[in-house]
């Protein structure tokens, strides 16, 4: 066999069984939509947190979503972290319509914190139910969705329960690369075994984060990952590692998100996290790039300049990383069209982690809603 062939081979074989490692492991995981709602309308108390910095243009949508849920013991508790834009006059108005909201204004960061992190202390502190609920602003729940988490909750004797989120809207360039760094971030952390007390598996969605109180305190809640930007994954890395039970679902219909409007700010917004990913060591971003490299940039290039044997490996290559595309993109409801994006995807996936690593070193230190995080401090928070 030549080198091509090889490289063809190595390509083919790399693009399969990560194919076959997401996909197999997502089968293996529920669809909160399929399990049932618990009967009556009330359970556990559960007090939901939501930080929100600046957030004035989806704040309403998303607390209206809570305020509707088939779920009537809950207390909603809103950490306005030093808004500056109108978040403060539409809490305030909402607080008018719906006087059991609960707002908590928040004037300075304390030295030491991340301003979600603190936001989300903050609001744990003041919260009085059996359950924490974590969530954005910008998070929208199908009003039976609470009900059906606190069912799963109790039927399987859980302590946190994550679940995924449905991207809304966006580009076909966008939604191409959420589901690629999406399926990346799967592979790393394996979610589907976080149900699994053997293994060390873990997982944490900040758009729900459905956690015992009891837990969470007995953990030191988020003053353990005081100044980590992954605050949502950590949490749940936290509370595996203590030996809590944990779960991760899938919430396609059910927990919704207009994460990002354009690429050019999830771009953006990932330049404050991605770099924590990998622990912020230069070797494992490059290691991630390489990686890329070879399961996302090689094989269309062998497929357009390769022969024989070498460009048929290449091109089977190709066709598995379109028809995963495919798949991903059904189930998220996306337009099949779409999947000839992942053919441009690697180069930006490859281009964010290198300039978020770039930046962080360079920087020494991310900036994040108006404030400069030391990177010899985010450092003391990799465990």
């Amino acid at each position: 066999m030549t080198l091509f062939s090889w490289l063809g081979l190595i390509c083919l074989g790399a693009n399969l069984a990560i194919v076959l490692e997401v996909v197999g492991g997502l089968a293996r995981m529920t669809q909160i939509r399929t399990i049932a709602a618990r009967p009556g309308k009330s359970g556990p108390r559960i007090s939901i947190i939501i930080p929100a910095c600046n957030e004035a243009a989806t704040i309403e949508p998303a607390l209206r979503s809570l305020l509707a849920q088939d779920y009537a013991n809950l207390e909603i508790i809103v950490v306005n972290d030093r808004s500056v834009d109108a978040t403060g006059e539409v809490l305030a108005r909402l607080a008018q319509e719906y006087p059991a909201l609960k707002i908590l204004r928040i004037e300075a960061l304390p030295a030491g914190w991340l301003g979600k992190n603190h936001a989300l202390q903050a609001g744990a502190t003041l919260a009085s139910g059996e359950y924490l609920l974590f969530t954005d602003a910008d998070v929208s729940l199908e009003k039976s969705t609470l009900a059906r988490a606190m069912q799963h909750v109790q039927a399987n004797a859980l302590d946190h329960l994550a679940i995924f989120f449905e991207n809304v809207g966006g580009s076909g360039l966008l939604n191409g690369l959420f589901l690629d760094i999406g399926g990346g971030l799967l592979l790393i952390f394996k979610p589907w075994l976080a149900k699994d007390p053997r293994s060390k598996r873990f997982m944490g969605v900040g758009a729900f984060n459905l956690v015992k109180t009891l837990t969470y305190r007995e953990i030191g809640g988020h003053q353990q990952i005081a100044m980590h930007p992954i605050d949502d994954i950590m949490l749940g890395k936290l509370i595996k590692r203590h030996g809590f039970r944990q779960d991760c679902l899938l919430g396609n219909g059910m927990v919704s998100v207009p994460w990002y409007g354009t690429v050019r700010e999830f771009i953006d917004g990932l330049m404050k996290n991605t770099f924590a990913v990998y622990q912020y060591r230069l070797s494992a971003a490059v290691a991630a790039i390489f990686g890329v490299v070879l399961i996302g940039v090689l094989p269309t290039w062998g497929l357009l300049f390769a022969t024989g044997p070498a460009r048929l490996l290449f091109g089977g290559a190709v066709a598995i990383r379109l028809l995963s595309f495919l798949h991903g993109l059904r189930q998220g409801g996306f337009s099949p069209w779409y999947a000839g994006w992942a053919l441009v995807t690697p180069y930006l996936s490859i281009y964010i982690t290198a300039k978020a690593a770039y930046l962080t070193i360079h920087n020494q230190g991310i900036t994040w809603r108006g404030t400069h995080y030391p990177l010899a401090k985010l450092k003391e928070y990799v465990r």
